[in-house]
């Protein structure tokens, strides 16, 4: 007869060691510290001392657990596991001790995966670029660059969607081109940042240090270049440091999420200039390649990685090179903590994951009045402000317009984040600017451009 749950919970923990394929070392890290409360009902509530022992215990062992109180209660139960907020220093001596013992495994432990996770980082080279039909063209490209000296293909303009490896390519020719030449002064920025210097060093009145930093590089990278379209000041300094370094022979390598004539704003003279060199696309990589790349993530890890989960995977995810790294790397968190073999089982647990992780980041109104405004030339104050000179009115009922339609808010709360805008002003603005929508293509190129550029942002 059993008296108490604590008898119910070893005869649980027996259950497990006997029938559950989990090693021992698993058994003694996860499931014997788990410190039973009360039955209530139907709940089992347990406790452990972390948030990560919690979350490996829900996940890796939560339906053996539920098997083990089955067999020895003889109904099903739910599996309720808290997080022990008591304070160590008062449990007893040997509570302290198998408490001590059992955090000093999980350090272990995490010190161990920490070792594994940093090997397994690579630098951006081509030694370390997966090469594939998809992106075969614009890998041999970049290679063409290192060894013409910035005379063959200049500028080269690399575009496709977020997370195949654009960055990883024109990272890797500025680092071969640095070895091939250490004294090269090579420049790396994003169009979003290269917008906020130059707008910053015309507050400041220090264009001259912008355009020395710029115009003396010998080799220029610029990622997501779709950020500089719209922006007037932006566009026209980045048109006059393109034409210096072109002139004086020196490489610009530039990435963007689509070719320069779907950025709508992009200047025609700055279009031109970005189609006169070579385009070299980046398309979601093929089987083959997604293959390639979780076979190569796996033996980093150290991870003995099955051939039909390995292209489970890559049938599950194909658009995301990130993805799929992020992917096998769950599988090897699972596999060091809990001893699980990757199964086809395990990897939809972590594609379900990731999918829910990697979901665009809520776009904020922040990041929509900082976008307009760079647009417009003035700043996220004026926008917000009471000024009505024209500029910044029209920049205002945009920010306005674009915050209703990317963010769904009520009109009372935009209004609250315009300076307190009431609800007729608001509802105004954005039916201002939808009847002008109507017969003015800029506006909806611009409008385009700005949705498109805050969307990059937040999927980034």
């Amino acid at each position: 007869m059993i008296d108490s749950f604590d008898e119910v919970f070893k005869g649980v923990v027996d259950y497990c060691s006997k029938n559950g394929d989990i090693a021992s070392t698993a058994l003694g890290l996860w499931i014997e510290p788990i410190k039973p409360l009360r039955l209530e009902g139907n709940k089992a509530v347990m406790e452990v001392d972390t948030e990560f022992q919690r979350g490996i215990v829900m996940q890796q062992y939560s339906a053996l657990l539920q098997k083990g109180f089955k067999e020895i209660l003889g109904f099903d139960v739910e599996i309720d596991i808290q997080v022990s907020n008591s304070d160590p220093s008062s449990e007893n001596t040997e509570e302290n001790s198998s408490s001590g013992s059992n955090t000093d495994k999980i350090d272990e432990n995490n010190a161990d995966l920490k070792k594994k996770m940093d090997y397994a980082k690579y630098d951006y080279t081509f030694d370390t670029f997966i090469v594939g039909s998809s992106n075969e063209f614009a890998y041999h490209a970049c290679k063409g660059v290192v060894k013409g000296g910035g005379v063959v293909y200049n500028p080269l303009f690399i575009y496709g969607p977020s997370g195949l490896g654009k960055t990883h390519l024109i990272t890797a020719t500025a680092t071969e081109m640095r070895k091939n030449d250490p004294s090269l002064n090579i420049v790396y920025v994003t169009g979003e940042t290269f917008a906020s210097e130059i707008i910053e060093a015309i507050q400041k009145k220090s264009t001259a240090e912008f355009h020395n930093k710029y115009r003396s590089a010998d080799v220029l990278l610029v990622d997501d270049i779709q950020f500089i379209a719209g922006k007037e000041s932006t566009q026209e300094e980045f048109f006059h440091t393109f034409n210096a370094l072109y002139q004086d022979n020196k490489q610009i390598l530039l990435a963007a999420d689509r070719p320069p004539k779907a950025i709508k704003t992009l200047e025609d003279r700055i279009r031109s200039r970005f189609e006169s060199g070579l385009m070299a696309d980046i398309q979601t990589p093929d089987f083959e390649t997604r293959m390639a790349i979780i076979k190569r993530k796996a033996e980093l890890l150290d991870l003995n990685m099955p051939d039909d989960v390995a292209e489970f995977i890559a049938n599950k995810i194909k658009t995301n090179i990130r993805q799929l790294e992020g992917a096998v790397k769950k599988l090897k968190v699972l596999n060091h903590y809990a001893g699980s073999k990757p199964t086809i089982q395990s990897a939809q647990g972590v594609i379900r994951e990731i999918m829910n992780d990697d979901q665009p980041l809520p776009v904020t109104i922040e990041k929509i009045i900082n976008e307009v405004a760079n647009v417009y030339g003035v700043s996220p104050d004026d926008i917000r402000s009471s000024k009505r000179v024209a500029q910044v009115s029209t920049a205002r009922k945009v920010a306005i317009y674009i915050v209703r339609q990317i963010t769904g808010m009520s009109l009372t709360y935009i209004g609250s984040e315009f300076g307190g805008r009431d609800h007729s002003t608001i509802v105004y603005a954005v039916n201002d600017v939808a009847k002008n929508l109507e017969t003015d293509d800029h506006l909806k190129e611009l409008i385009d451009d700005i949705t498109k550029n805050i969307h990059d942002y937040s999927n980034s």
